[in-house]
């Protein structure tokens, strides 16, 4: 424990913020860190100037037959958000403190730590003469700002791998693993309504005049939600859950619960008995301001985000009273992901978790938005997503943390996955 500890702590101490040009140089460190490592560990490595934004490359070969070896792709990112407010801190944020079972320090959970446990099973086996696959790595540090760099990169260079592993996520409970299997897409727009060409009197024009937050409300009822389902057209193209992931909800804690220890309030009555299905295998729309209704809609698989604007477009507009006048500007976009439940990729990984924790994960769903799944999808390489963060590691808030335990544990995990995933030869 004690070299897992004094390893990821240089990791963490190094303040990559992305979000500060400030600390520019030492985002530049944190991936000269993980290339260090790398070399460290007998394999080729670089920080790669990607247009600005430094990227970590480098590769681990197979001990042996490495030409003929199945390649795992290793994706994470070494930049960490802004640790405002500092005041909350119970220890500094960039020096590493352990207490009561936790590791706390910015970066532990999201993402530095969990990539540090895939480099270092890696790195491990590799000492071993262990190490049955090729290992490559892929990791950026501008992901805590919406960074396309290393998906960019990819697409540019062209290699292929067998399969994809990303730590970057949390278990639902603490000792229950879980495979995200399905990340939300994203249609974020800026939505305008003009009804007239300036400001009027309500005491002189109302009830005569159209009213433009009028049209627009009503504009937005159009596409709004009806218990718990968007208008159809708006579910266009979904793909369902399986049964084996329903299975697997229906063991987690219920919505309801989940709803009421976030302090939300059911949106209707079937909301917490849905709220996995909702929250993950349905599309949903929210408007994030009213000073000039700025909605979002998350896809789900199978959904197209530029069908999906268009359908929206033409929703607002048939919902608009007549003589109101839409725009709708589009601001970011970004499609699905969804990797096969059943695929050999994702078996050989629950099988290998299951040898490292005595547990089988789940295959769960997020609501979240990770462009490099379905990049990574459209080139035909499946992603096994998951993580040892816990609902309570908080992740972007004070006192990030990490549960001690889960450092051998993840380090386990990840050999076991990289020794498993021989068998996609």
């Amino acid at each position: 424990m004690t070299e897992l500890l004094d390893e990821l702590g240089e990791f963490l101490q190094i303040p990559s913020m992305s979000a500060d040009p400030a600390h520019a140089g030492d985002v530049r460190a944190a991936a000269d860190w993980v290339v260090g490592f790398i070399r460290r560990a007998g394999g080729d490595a670089e920080v790669v100037d990607w247009h600005g934004s430094p990227l970590a490359v480098g590769e681990l070969r197979a001990s042996s037959g490495a030409d003929s070896a199945p390649t795992v792709l290793v994706y994470g990112h070494f930049d960490v958000q802004p640790p405002d407010p500092l005041d909350q801190w119970q220890s500094a944020p960039f020096e590493p403190d352990v207490r009561d079972g936790w590791l706390y320090a910015r970066g532990v959970a999201d993402d530095k730590g969990q990539l540090y446990l895939l480099l270092k099973a890696a790195a491990g086996l590799a000492a071993e003469n262990a190490l049955p696959v090729n290992v490559r790595f892929a990791c950026d540090g501008e992901e805590e700002v919406g960074g396309h760099s290393i998906i960019d990169f990819l697409a540019d260079e062209g290699r292929h791998a067998d399969v994809a592993v990303i730590f970057d996520a949390d278990m639902p409970e603490r000792g229950v693993p879980a495979f995200y299997v399905a990340m939300r897409g994203i249609v974020y727009m800026h939505l305008r309504v003009r009804t007239g060409e300036r400001d009027l009197h309500s005491g002189m024009y109302g009830g005569a005049a159209l009213n433009a937050m009028h049209a627009l409300l009503q504009a937005l009822s159009g596409v709004l939600a009806r218990d718990g389902r968007l208008p159809e057209p708006l579910r266009a193209g979904l793909i369902p859950p399986t049964e084996e992931e329903l299975a697997g909800w229906r063991s987690l804690s219920p919505g309801d619960a989940v709803l009421s220890d976030q302090g939300a309030r059911l949106a209707d009555a079937g909301a917490g008995e849905e709220f996995y299905l909702r929250t993950w295998a349905e599309p949903s729309l929210d408007v994030n301001g009213l000073a000039g209704g700025s909605p979002s809609i998350r896809l789900v698989a199978g959904q197209d985000p530029v069908e999906i604007f268009g359908t929206i477009e033409r929703l607002l507009k048939e919902a608009a009273p007549v003589g109101a006048e839409v725009e709708l500007e589009q601001m970011a976009m970004g499609p699905a992901g969804l990797v096969a439940p059943g695929s050999p990729a994702i078996t050989l990984a629950q099988d290998a978790f299951e040898r490292a924790l005595g547990v089988r994960p789940l295959l769960l769903r997020s609501g979240g938005s990770l462009p490099i799944v379905p990049a990574l999808g459209e080139r035909g390489i499946p992603a096994v997503i998951t993580g040892f963060a816990l609902p309570d590691s908080n992740v972007h808030s004070p006192n990030e943390r990490l549960l001690l335990e889960y450092l051998p544990l993840g380090v386990a995990a990840a050999r076991e996955l990289f020794v498993g995933f021989a068998g996609l030869s």
